[in-house]
């Protein structure tokens, strides 16, 4: 079971901001903004490159509820949203998440 998985079934503590039958979402550890929040499906997918007919539906359950994640964490002013995939995309957890980023203005280069 991958750390996700693990943070998704209750095994390992996390600081959630939203939780319901198909998502998690919490702040990550290290955050990259002022507010930096991951957003997870419960079921595992290693990454964006596994979402297929059978699972999208969970992927749009999360940009379905990323709205109002980020209102709940005051990002009226806008935000981003960032999913990381593979090695040269430098994803760290092999679990579909995304990045959900914000609190300040944020810079427009993106490397």
């Amino acid at each position: 079971m991958c750390l996700f998985c693990k943070i998704a079934a209750g095994e390992i503590p996390s600081d959630k901001v939203y939780e319901d039958e198909h998502i998690l979402a919490f702040r990550d550890i290290n955050p990259q903004a002022p507010v930096h929040i991951l957003v997870i499906p419960k079921i595992h997918l290693a990454s964006a490159d596994e979402i297929d007919e059978a699972s999208a539906p969970e992927v749009a359950r999360i940009f379905t509820a990323l709205p109002s994640i980020a209102r709940q964490a005051g990002l009226t002013n806008g935000y981003r949203i960032i999913t990381n995939v593979g090695e040269d995309g430098c994803q760290s957890v092999r679990h579909l998440h995304f990045h959900l980023l914000g609190g300040k203005k944020l810079s427009e280069k993106m490397d």
